[in-house]
């Protein structure tokens, strides 16, 4: 009996690990988002990500729009700090499904970032 329940749990746990793993490697779209970036700033109890938003270019007379991000690659995140106040694209990927925030705020996650003139 202890067998089977230690085997169990074995499995549930090897199965929580492995969808985490494919939910954050795997990811759903990608693109490039371009505007200039309205905040960034360092969130988290435990799990600490750059978070951030970015302020998209729109028509004049539209409202604003913005669009919200998660960084895990500190290397990025002083890439855009450097870069603020200027016009950048933003390249991101979308990870659907992760089960807690600890990972991001956001399922955007940030991967590169180019000035754009």
């Amino acid at each position: 009996m202890k067998r089977w329940i230690i085997g169990s749990v074995a499995v549930v746990l090897l199965g929580a690990v492995l969808y985490v793993w494919m939910a954050l490697t795997w990811s759903y779209s990608s693109g490039e988002r371009v505007g200039y970036v309205r905040k960034l700033s360092l969130k988290g109890w435990i799990c600490k990500t750059w978070e951030g938003q970015l302020s998209l270019v729109s028509i004049p007379g539209t409202s604003l729009e913005t669009f919200s991000f998660t960084v895990r690659d500190t290397a990025v995140s002083e890439r855009i700090q450097q870069d603020l106040g200027k016009r950048v694209a933003l390249h991101y990927e979308q990870h659907k499904g992760l089960p807690t925030s600890c990972f991001g705020e956001t399922e955007y996650f940030i991967t590169d970032v180019r000035v754009v003139e």
